[in-house]
């Protein structure tokens, strides 16, 4: 019994002595644990500022009697410049714009006579879009002041357009957009006739 206990008491006692005669056995180091790259940022676009640039239009001209039987129409070029500031809220953008154009658009009777020209047709509107990245999707609405000549007679009128375009980042500075827009002018300068017109435009802008 006694030899017994000895035996144990020398096998603890003697334990760690046949470890360090094994040598020490450092930790082992943990696996390297490969780098996560961060995520790209979201590359914003901020439509604020001033912008102008220049513009060309195909248009459609209708003119009509306050009765309703046609009068004259005719399609043409309008060309010109405009300019305007925009706002960008986030998803909205708001804004307001000046265009100034020229037009070389002959008006003929029902017969093929031509009675007039439409000279030009100036506009005043507020936008209101939606923010697509680098494209910027709205509607617009304003004031226009067209001026023709009929029979002869230089006449000037006020009326009002709607419509719809579209803006393309190319850059950060240069826009590229197209654009449809009606406008309506009633009894034109107490010509007696309504005048319609529809445009279709394309533009290049530069952003400040």
């Amino acid at each position: 019994m006694k030899y017994a206990v000895f035996t144990g008491t020398l096998a603890v006692l003697l334990s760690p002595v046949a470890a360090f005669a094994g040598g020490y056995v450092a930790p082992a180091d943990p696996a390297p644990v490969a780098p996560v790259a961060a995520a790209p940022a979201p590359v914003g676009y901020d439509w604020s500022g001033f912008y102008g640039g220049i513009q060309l239009e195909y248009g459609d001209v209708d003119a009509n009697t306050l009765a309703g039987a046609d009068a004259a129409d005719g399609d043409g070029v309008l060309y010109g410049v405009f300019g305007g500031y925009r706002y960008d809220l986030g998803n909205i953008v708001v804004g307001a714009e000046l265009d100034l154009n020229w037009a070389d658009i002959d008006l003929d009777d029902p017969v093929g006579t031509t009675i007039g020209s439409l000279d030009s047709v100036h506009r005043l509107g507020a936008e209101v879009g939606y923010d697509a990245g680098p494209a910027l999707l709205y509607g617009t609405v304003g004031v226009a002041q067209a001026s023709a000549t009929v029979g002869g007679a230089d006449l000037q009128d006020n009326g009002y357009f709607f419509g719809a375009g579209v803006d393309y980042l190319v850059t950060d500075q240069i826009i590229l957009g197209a654009e449809v827009l009606q406008h309506e002018f009633e009894d034109f300068d107490n010509s007696g006739l309504d005048i319609s017109a529809t445009t279709f435009g394309v533009s290049a802008a530069f952003r400040f």
